[in-house]
């Protein structure tokens, strides 16, 4: 937003910066507004409707009652009502429109305000309890990273965010994303218009099962089939008008047998194909207008402009091939009408709606799922450029090249209260390959090791980040917090977490470096096994060219860092017990934490020890 600025002399442009709760608060109220009157209009709409209705009761009784004006003036109400239920039903469609998008700017303002947990879709069918770092990390569930993030309104959305904040991109696309939600942030009324139609999609489309329709094996294009079907129809209509002008039934009998048995040969066929063309239609109906709207919208990065150009089948837009389909699916669907049931064999017209319906599969199909890829990948693109408008003190991550580093400064958590959360600063780079973070409990350690772990995920995402800078390479995430025993699995919670840290021993030798997240390494074992395990762990993982942190309470621990060559660095977190409570700070300190908490937090709640 900008103003002009004059001295007399000079005129000079004046960028004002316009805060997200601002904006959003000024929308918000413009649509409010906008259901107000909409809902005014319904109240007169609806009384003007009643006032036709009446009066054509009036001219009804007026005509056939005291034969007094003519029955032909009924037509006067009976236009003025179709018109008023016409302009009736696109007032409601805009009051419709107009609650939708005061809820999104609703929603956004939960957001800016940290009220969101529980508004927003949590994603649960997306975890996996073995996965390496999701259940760890928070990313599905009530009030999770994905709650946070998403405001996808297709499933293809929702499968594209979480599908990138699981598997880290290459960091050629994690640039490409980056400028395409620095594009894409500002663009409200863009992502205003996708979020209100993208509403009927939310439960109506089915991408699977579209999928499945658009791709199956469609039996080849038969030309003789294609030409004989309109040959035989037009061979009927020839063969009904010799049978009236001549009385001969000959060519007339011998085409409805050739059209009965390709008929009865086709039925089956028929029918399963022209009753799945009607779903699938369904849904493309759904998406199509998502897909006119994107592919109006104008882009000037090249991801964008790619997603745009995939919204294409044959130099045809989709939302135009989808338009022919409807035509195909409006001809299956008249298949009910009486005259066309009794002349479908003679004009075998069920048999051409399914070389018709076979024939745009045949030549769209394929694209189908380019559509709905591309969809979801906008979708996913602008849940994070909404994120990113919503908090603009968070920046992009400087994505660097050569040994593994991750280098945050005032690195905060996400899904902690903006005034609640405390920042700190986290550098494992150079020599510094890993830091071992000490402290008691409740300090603050597991919440650090989430900190960098989502920082690091939604880095490789393409998303902006909670830090006043992050700088990193490419990192695979590998996280052992929140690990439980599992009595369905047969398993103690020591087996589960060694056989996650096996997992994560297993990463560091991929192509892409590894950060490993532990917390309270092997607290399932003794003193004596923990220190030995633990030192060997992280050595055989800095080996590997892995970097990391690994919290503890047990100080034993801290001698790893003098033993591996000064790789690994001893960090802590502190407390202060005032007037019978414990204090945190949540600050991070160098060195190994000088005390424990543990008795005095057992005293603070009433234990005699």
């Amino acid at each position: 937003m900008s103003d002009v600025v004059s001295d007399g002399h000079n005129i000079t442009l004046v960028h004002l910066f316009v805060s997200p709760s601002d904006e959003y608060s000024r929308r918000l109220q413009e649509r409010q507004a906008q259901i107000a009157r909409y809902g005014r209009l319904h109240v007169s709409f609806g009384n003007m409707r009643l006032a036709v209705a009446v009066a054509a009761a009036a001219i009804l009784w007026f005509a056939f009652a005291r034969n007094r004006i003519s029955p032909w003036w009924l037509l006067v109400p009976f236009v003025l009502f179709l018109l008023l239920a016409a302009f009736h039903s696109r007032i409601l469609r805009r009051r419709t429109c107009a609650e939708r998008a005061a809820l999104v700017y609703a929603d956004g303002l939960a957001r800016i305000e940290d009220r969101w947990e529980g508004k927003g879709e949590p994603g649960e069918r997306f975890d996996d309890p073995h996965h390496v770092y999701a259940g760890d990390l928070d990313l599905f569930g009530r009030g999770s990273l994905f709650e946070l993030l998403t405001t996808a309104r297709t499933r293809m959305g929702e499968q594209a965010l979480a599908h990138w904040l699981l598997h880290p991109a290459p960091i050629a696309d994690t640039r490409a994303r980056q400028a395409a939600v620095t594009e894409l942030r500002d663009r409200l009324d863009f992502r205003e218009e996708l979020a209100v139609m993208g509403e009927d999609a939310r439960t109506g489309v089915h991408p699977e099962q579209l999928l499945a329709w658009a791709e199956e094996e469609v039996l080849p294009n038969k030309p003789s089939l294609r030409a004989l079907a309109p040959l035989l129809a037009a061979a009927f209509v020839a063969g009904c008008l010799l049978w009236w002008a001549k009385d001969i039934v000959t060519l007339l009998a011998i085409v409805l047998v050739i059209e009965a048995v390709i008929a009865f040969r086709y039925r089956e066929r028929i029918e399963s194909v022209n009753q799945r063309a009607e779903h699938a239609f369904a849904d493309l109906e759904l998406l199509s207008g998502l897909l006119a709207r994107m592919e109006r919208e104008s882009f000037e990065c090249a991801r964008l402009k790619q997603l745009k150009q995939s919204l294409e089948s044959h130099h045809a837009a989709a939302s135009r091939a989808i338009a022919k389909l409807r035509t195909r699916v409006d001809l299956v669907m008249s298949r009910d009408n009486l005259i066309l049931r009794i002349l479908d064999v003679p004009l075998l017209y069920s048999v051409q709606v399914l070389l018709a319906v076979e024939a745009w599969q045949r030549e769209h199909g394929r694209a189908v799922r380019r559509w709905v890829e591309s969809v979801g990948e906008i979708e996913a693109l602008l849940s994070l450029a909404t994120y990113s408008y919503e908090h603009p003190e968070d920046p992009f991550p400087e994505l660097v090249d050569g040994s593994a580093c991750f280098q945050a400064e005032e690195l905060g958590h996400p899904l902690i209260a903006t005034v609640k959360c405390v920042r700190n600063s986290v550098a494992i780079c150079d020599d510094t390959r890993a830091l071992l973070v000490s402290g008691s409990n409740m300090s603050g350690k597991s919440t650090l090791l989430r900190a960098v772990g989502i920082a690091a995920v939604m880095a490789m995402a393409g998303a902006p980040v909670r830090a006043h800078r992050l700088r990193l390479t490419p990192l695979q995430v590998g996280a052992s917090i929140r690990i439980n025993d599992s009595l369905r699995e047969g398993s103690s919670r020591f087996y589960a977490e060694i056989t996650r840290l096996r997992n994560i021993f297993d990463m560091a030798g991929e192509i892409r470096p590894l950060l490993f997240l532990i917390d309270e390494m092997l607290q399932g074992t003794n003193s004596h096994d923990r220190r030995i395990g633990a030192e060997a762990m992280v050595q055989a993982l800095l080996e590997g060219g892995a970097i990391g942190l690994v919290t503890t309470h047990d100080l034993a621990l801290t001698d790893i860092a003098g033993s591996l060559d000064g790789a690994v660095r001893n960090v802590h977190f502190q407390d202060q017990l005032e007037n019978g409570k414990i204090r945190f700070d949540y600050k991070l300190r160098n060195g190994i934490v000088t005390k424990s908490n543990a008795l005095e937090l057992m005293r603070s709640i009433g234990l005699n020890v």
